[in-house]
Formats: structure tokens, sequence, C-alpha cells
């Protein structure tokens, strides 16, 4: 069976350029020149367990909670058996061709055809390899941005929203104002043939979504680009592709959608475009083949590490979905360089679903308040008072997070341990008051619930450690600013609790979780579940306008902080879209299924 397949970027050697800031790791350390800190020296891991053997608490006598978790379908025996032809230096000679060959596409000067050229970096964009050419294509599009003022030409409406569209997601500074021939027509028409090629109407779509709070006109845009392709699809006679575009397009944007799922998509639709280019599409295939290749690796060594752990076996009664925690990396950082990143942040993941499920279903109030102080003293010799599912949790989250820490501080001589140690105490913090709620049946109000709910859906640890395993070069004014309460951080996570919330809460309210935005919203104001559904639903538009905002007022912010922010958002809304892609192994089983390597 083909799965997920990829080898080590160490085994190509074709072009595969760094992202801004990215990080490789390395491990030609210097112990001599480095004083290392003395929380460092402290090796724990599960050798602590000498010392608390035989402290079985008599935990068989407390009423828990049981979730009734189905186990994982993915065995380690299944994972380390699988394989990838895509290997080796055939394939990275013959994919340094084609980036070659795209390269001089690129450099074709934009003032022969500036469509031709916007058009050419949206298609690489949704096949998945502009990131080959992140350098030519800001040129290109600075080029582009320069001239404008020069153009006195009247544009249509297709061509001033892809402009628009990639101006803004590449950071240019562009006003709504640039629609402003249109308003007219946008406005009053109710006509649907009135603007001929349905491409200009998918065009004004996908850019509205790049809008800023207050940008009204993009709203009406929006409205509008929703109302005309619901109509234009029920025509007797719509051409197969275009019908397939427009409802993949209303089922999500493609500003909401991550690369790879998209390419995986778009590779397909391509392929039956009349105008298709073949060195593009021979390009995207062996590059998505190659990224598998390389996920596979990755994914073996997380599966090691889990079944090593035993976790799983120890905490039984917790989730054990290390295919889907490892799914997640891929949407939030999903090129070569990130390999490592990709690796600690599936343990990470895997720590905080154990996390949520302690105090959303297996602890009592009182371990989880003895339990929270634990994680704030972050101390070994400090947990006597926690029962012993809990020592075993906390033992192997602070062994291995210190050891995260320690590869940096060896690495770059950075000491991140208290920036990593705060996400956590923040994360059980917000565990905590939920738990309160619940235990004392108290409805907090939609207002209470997000400003808590934003850290308890885990995106600030997530997004924290993974600047720190994804930057060749921390700063520690950027980690300073990440320990606070940074915007960017804040909406995506607000996104990502809110999808979470519109696939999974019916589930959760059943086996007894403290209510959720959509109960909060009904409570507030005595509306209907679909009601508040919409309301809510809202809110995740509204708040991608706020982190479209903080990106363009966030520039000298890190782009690797800045990518698996959105990107993280971007993931939520993609697994999340049609039920609980986390929780549900079948729907996990469905988006891996549809990464499978593809034909030639």
């Amino acid at each position: 069976m083909a799965l997920l397949h990829l080898p080590l970027p160490s085994t190509f050697k074709f072009h595969s350029p760094l992202a801004n800031g990215a990080r490789r790791p390395s491990w030609n350390y210097r112990p001599s020149s480095i004083r290392i800190p003395s929380y460092f020296m402290i090796s724990v891991g599960f050798e602590c367990k000498k010392r608390i053997k035989g402290q079985y608490e008599s935990e068989n006598a407390t009423v828990r909670r049981s979730a009734n978790y189905h186990p994982s379908i993915w065995k380690d025996e299944f994972i380390q058996s699988l394989s990838s032809q895509f290997k080796g230096v055939t394939y990275g000679k013959r994919l340094n061709h084609l980036i070659g060959e795209v390269k001089a596409m690129l450099k074709k000067a934009p003032s022969e055809d500036s469509l031709e050229q916007l058009e050419l970096i949206d298609t690489l964009q949704r096949l998945g390899i502009s990131y080959y050419f992140e350098s030519e294509i800001k040129h290109v599009l600075k080029t582009l941005y320069n001239k404008r003022d020069l153009d006195d030409n009247k544009k249509d409406l297709y061509v001033t929203s892809l402009e628009f569209r990639l101006f803004r997601q590449h950071g240019f500074e562009i006003s709504q104002e640039v629609f402003s021939d249109f308003k007219d027509e946008i406005e009053i028409s109710d006509n649907i043939s009135f603007l001929g090629n349905i491409n200009r109407i998918l065009s004004l779509y996908e850019a509205s979504f790049s809008s800023f709070e207050n940008e009204d006109f993009l709203e009406k845009a929006k409205c509008f680009a929703i109302n005309y392709l619901e109509k234009y699809m029920r025509r007797t006679r719509v051409d197969e592709v275009d019908m397939a575009m427009i409802k993949h397009a209303l089922e999500l944007p493609l500003h909401w959608r991550t690369s790879r799922m998209e390419a995986r998509w778009f590779i397909d639709i391509y392929e039956r475009k009349k105008d298709m280019n073949p060195i593009l599409l021979e390009m995207a295939k062996l590059d998505f083949n190659i990224l598998q290749s390389i996920y596979l690796e990755d994914l073996k060594s997380a599966s090691s590490w889990w079944t090593s752990s035993r976790l799983g076996e120890n905490l039984s009664f917790s989730r054990d979905r290390l295919m889907a925690n490892f799914l997640w990396t891929i949407g939030t950082g999903f090129e070569p360089e990130f390999s490592y990143c990709r690796r600690m942040i599936t343990k990470i993941n895997s720590f905080i679903t154990i996390l949520d499920d302690i105090y959303d279903v297996y602890g009592t109030l009182d371990e989880l308040e003895l339990f929270t102080k634990a994680i704030e003293r972050w101390d070994v010799n400090a947990i006597d008072e926690i029962p012993y599912y809990m020592k075993v949790y906390f033992l192997a989250l602070h062994d291995s997070i210190n050891e995260m820490a320690f590869q940096v501080f060896k690495d770059q001589e950075v000491d991140v341990i208290q920036y990593l140690h705060n996400m956590w105490i923040g994360l059980c913090k917000s565990y905590l008051q939920e738990a309160k709620w619940y235990h004392s049946n108290y409805k907090p109000t939609l207002e209470e619930y997000m400003d808590n709910a934003w850290v308890s859906i885990s995106g600030p640890v997530i997004l924290v450690h993974s600047y720190v395993f994804a930057t060749s070069h921390i700063a520690k004014e950027e980690l300073e600013s990440l320990d606070k309460t940074n915007d960017i951080i804040r909406w995506s996570s607000t996104i990502l609790r809110l999808a979470d919330d519109l696939a999974t809460s019916s589930d959760e309210l059943k086996r007894g979780d403290v209510p959720k935005s959509i109960q909060c919203y009904m409570n507030d104001t005595g509306v209907s579940e679909n009601d508040a559904r919409n309301y809510i639903k809202h809110l995740i538009n509204e708040t991608w306008k706020k982190l479209n905002e903080s990106e363009a007022e966030n520039i000298a912010l890190s782009q690797v902080i800045i990518q698996m922010s959105k990107n993280l958002a971007r993931m939520a809304q993609c697994m999340y879209l049609n039920g609980d892609g986390y929780g549900i192994e079948q729907e996990t089983k469905d988006h891996v299924n549809f990464m499978k390597v593809i034909d030639a």
C-alpha cells in the first residue's frame, strides 16, 4: 500500500531553498564553549519511575469518566513497513532540471504580459511548488506593483482581483479602492451573464477573503460572488472543470486551504485544463511524491518514538492519535526543511492530546489542581502529591521538553526553556478553568469562554514550539513577543478553536465536557443551534480579517511564525470541514488516503 512516501532531506541533492529563517538542525556542537544551565543537567525520563515504583494509588476506587475512545488503526509495524520509490539522485536531477525551466518562465520580463505572469504565479502556488521560487516571484510582483501607477489602461475584474489577492498575500500594500471601477456593476447587477467568463467571479470571490476589518466593499463583493456562483451552478450547461472549481471554492476559499491538500486536489484539476503546461504538471507531481517520501521518514521516526515511549500503553484512557498528530504538522509546515520541526511537533501534539484527556475526562478536580501546580513548579522532586498516572505523564513531558530545549541551546546557544515552560503553564491553567466550570455546572458567556478557549485549544503551545524548532536564528525579542499576547497567534488559535467547536461540540457534550462556543452563544441569546452555528461561522470569517490585518501590521515578525500561524488556522478549517478530522480515526484515514502518491 502506497501511503505517505518520502526520504530525509539529506537524501536529495536537488535544490531545496530554506524558507526565511528556517532551521536545519546542526549536530556540530561545541560543548566546551557553551555554558549549560543547571536544569538541563537533570536527566529524568522513565528512570525516575524507580523513585515512584510501587506508588500505584488506589485509583480504581475513584469514579472516573470515560470517553470510550476507539484504538488507533495505525500500528507501528504497518507504518515501518511502508516504503517509497521516490528517493535518490535520479528524481532529484529531474526536479532540478524542471526548476530551471520554470525559473526561465518567471524571468520573462513582466512588462511583456503581466496577466501571464500573474497566472503563472497563481498556478505555481496552487500546485504547491511556489516555495522553490520565492525570490523570483517577489521580483515579478515588485516589478508589477511599482508600475501600477504608470498603467493608464483600465483592467478588467479578473486581472484586478488576481492582482489584489497576490499583492496582499505577498505583503504589498493595496487598497480595496482598486475595485472602485466595478462597484456599480457588482452592487446593482442581478444578470447571470453580464460579467461573462466565470473566472472573473471566481477571482473576485477568492480576492475577497484577503480583506481586513471594515473593508465593507470586499464583504459586499464576497456576498455577490457567492450568490452569483450558486446561481451559475444551477445552469443546465456548465463546463465540468468550471463546476469542480466553483464547488471547491464555495466549500472553502483558497486563502483558507492548506498548501499540500490544495496541491493534491489541484494537480488533478490542472491536468484536465486545456491550457495545462506539461512542465508545471510534471514538476508538481514529482515534488508532491518526493515530499511524501520525506513525510514517510518523519512519520516513521515519530511512530518509533511513540511506541518506545509506551505512553499509549501506560495512559490507555487517552486517545492514541499519532497519525492525526503527524498530519497536522504537514499542514502547518510542509516544506522539506521543516522535517525536524514536524518530528518534534508530532511529539508536542501527542503530549497535548493526553493532557487534554486528563483534564477533560480522566482527572478529578483535586488531582487537576495539584497537577497544574506541579507543571508550574516544573520540579521532578515535587510531584509526590499527584497520582501515579500523572507522574508518568509529568516525567515524560518534563524530560522531553527539557531535552528539546537542550538541543536548541547546544545548537544556537539560546535558552528557550522558560518560554516553552510558560506555554505549558498557560495551557494547563486554561484546561483547569474549563474543568472548574464543568464541576460547578457554570455556564460561561461566549466572551468568557473565548478569552480562555483560544489558549485551551493549544494553538500558542504549538506555534511557539514550532517557531523554536523551525528557526535557524532564534531572536530573543521575538520569543518575548510570542511569550506575551501576540495577535497573530491569538487570531490563529481563535480560528482553530471555533472550527474545532463547529465539528466536535456535540460529541464532547455527550461525554460531559464544558459548553463550547455554540452552546455559550445559545445560552447568551436564546437562539437555535442552527443560528448559533451560523454565528460561529461569521466569527471565523471576521477573525480571518483580523489575522490578515495582523500579518500586514507585523511585517518585521519572522515569516516562520506568520506562515505557520496562518497554516494552523488553515489546517483547522480543512481537518474539521466535514466533521472531527482529529478525534475520529475514519476522518483521519480519509485525509491520509487523499494524500497518497500520484501516478506520474
